[in-house]
């Protein structure tokens, strides 16, 4: 398994445990435990960044422009929905 493979498993480990934590942070029933899960969440989000961060740097996660054409044409679809 090479290098980005790696990066790949890992980043989405992460965004698994991103997930996890959110939910414990929504139904947590007191204040410690929200604030424990929170806590969590916002860790796991700065790991998260900085592993994508990394990835993009070496170009294993590229992304695209998005033409302003599609982007006004979301706009305009979910604006008539509100």
């Amino acid at each position: 398994m090479n290098d980005k493979n790696v990066m790949e498993d890992i980043l989405l480990l992460e965004k698994g445990v991103c997930d996890l934590f959110m939910h414990g942070t929504i139904e947590s029933s007191t204040a410690n435990v929200h604030q424990a899960f929170n806590g969590a969440l916002n860790e796991a989000l700065c790991m998260q960044d900085n592993i994508y961060s990394t990835m993009a740097a070496k170009g294993w996660y590229p992304t695209e422009q998005v033409e302003q054409q599609k982007i006004d044409a979301a706009k305009m679809k979910f604006s008539t929905q509100q």
